[in-house]
C-alpha cells in the first residue's frame, strides 16, 4: 500500500520537520542523507515496522535511523492512507525526551483540531 507523506505546518506557517532537516543537512549531512532515505521508505507501507518504524504510543509512530549519531522523525497515520510528519530530532538517549514527545503531541492535536473536524 503507497502512503502520502505530508508535513504538518503550525498556524503561523512553520514546518517543523522541513526546519529540522534543513539544520541536519547543514551539521550533519550523512544523518541527513539517512533520514531523508527513511522519509521516502515511509511511502511503502511494507517498510513500516522495526527497525525502520515504531509504534510509541498515543497513535504516535518514529522513523528510526543512525547508529551513533540517532535521528526521529514522529509522525502519525490520518485515514486515507496518508502519513502526517510532526517533529523531528536527534537523539542522545535511550527514551524520547518528554520535551520532544510533548511537542509532537501537542502538534498531532492541533492537526486534528484543525484538519479532522
Amino acid at each position: 500500500m503507497e502512503f502520502v507523506v505530508e508535513f504538518y505546518e503550525d498556524e503561523d506557517g512553520t514546518i517543523p520537520v522541513e526546519e529540522f532537516l534543513d539544520e541536519l543537512k547543514v551539521r550533519q549531512p550523512q544523518l541527513y542523507a539517512l533520514v531523508s532515505a527513511g522519509l521516502s521508505k515511509l511511502k511503502n507501507s511494507d517498510n513500516h515496522g522495526e527497525p525502520l518504524t515504531k509504534h510509541i504510543g498515543d497513535a504516535l509512530c518514529e522513523l528510526r535511523v543512525g547508529r551513533k549519531n540517532i535521528a526521529r522523525v514522529v509522525w502519525f497515520y490520518v485515514a486515507s492512507a496518508k502519513i502526517i510528519l510532526l517533529h523531528g530530532f536527534v537523539k542522545k538517549g535511550d527514551k524520547i525526551p518528554k520535551g520532544d514527545r510533548l511537542k509532537a503531541v501537542n502538534r498531532k492535536a492541533d492537526y486534528e483540531r484543525r484538519y479532522l473536524k
